[in-house]
């Protein structure tokens, strides 16, 4: 069932084929299941594009995105080479089924993160970090509806289609990111606004979750890694001819546009 999961998953996307579930044999049962399915999906879109892994994305890290996919804790997925691009990039809209635009703050691991007895605080994940990096990530699905479960949407590699990257930022331990606000602006209209404290009430917050909850898995935060922590504001579509502004104050400003 795992390969047959991921090798749907990975025609779905080639394909752009939108459908309303999995068929039932192929369905993720369990949480170790869909990781398992992940696992094939994203070395799939790996030798596809000639790419490699760069760290990870962390989704449902609300409540309400929780609830929406009936499941307690958030997922991961992982960022990839061939899916990243700096800011400023203009993307042809019909690469992707959908165009979910996400501003998030990320983070570059600059010492491997080992587990430690009790587990992380955002104190103590805050020290393998050597930077903050503004971003928008760009959700991508295939279900008819994006709700169609935790499970199915961790398996196909948490619904990613794309980050793009700002500055790194090295000054940032001075400031309060649970406080910081985050504005995101289409058209230079103002869309949508948030803050860090959407994010488990803190980004760092996320990072010690990760850190945790890898291990689980067979892996862990290593050096160089980049991981984004979750949509601080609301989310909404774009579509061709859309130029979207993710502006994170004192942390700089992260563009997209699309084609």
């Amino acid at each position: 069932m795992i390969l047959d999961t991921a090798n749907e998953l990975l025609d779905m996307r080639a394909k752009r084929r939108v459908v309303p579930d999995l068929p039932p044999p192929l369905r993720p049962q369990t949480l170790a299941d869909a990781y398992a399915i992940q696992h094939h999906v994203v070395a799939g879109l790996v030798a596809q594009a000639d790419g490699r892994p760069i760290g990870f994305k962390v989704a449902c890290t609300n409540e309400i995105a929780q609830a929406a996919l009936q499941i307690d804790r958030p997922v991961f997925g992982r960022l990839m080479s061939q899916s990243t691009s700096p800011s400023g990039t203009t993307l042809a809209a019909d690469r992707f089924t959908h165009r979910v635009i996400e501003a998030e703050f990320a983070f570059r691991v600059g010492v491997d993160v080992e587990p430690v007895d009790g587990g992380h605080t955002r104190v103590t994940v805050a020290e393998h970090i050597d930077a903050l990096i503004p971003g928008i990530e760009i959700v991508d699905y295939r279900f008819e509806s994006w709700a169609v479960g935790a499970l199915h949407i961790v398996a196909d590699n948490a619904i990613h289609g794309w980050w793009l990257r700002g500055e790194p930022v090295t000054n940032w331990r001075g400031h309060d990111l649970a406080a910081s606000v985050v504005s995101v602006t289409r058209a230079g209209q103002l869309v949508t606004t948030g803050s860090g404290a959407a994010v488990l009430g803190h980004p760092l917050n996320v990072m010690a979750w990760l850190a945790d909850e890898l291990p689980r898995f067979g892996l862990r935060l290593c050096r160089g890694d980049v991981v984004t922590t979750g949509v601080a504001t609301d989310v909404f579509e774009a579509g061709a001819g859309d130029s979207c502004v993710a502006d994170f104050g004192p942390f700089g400003t992260v563009t997209v546009a699309f084609d």
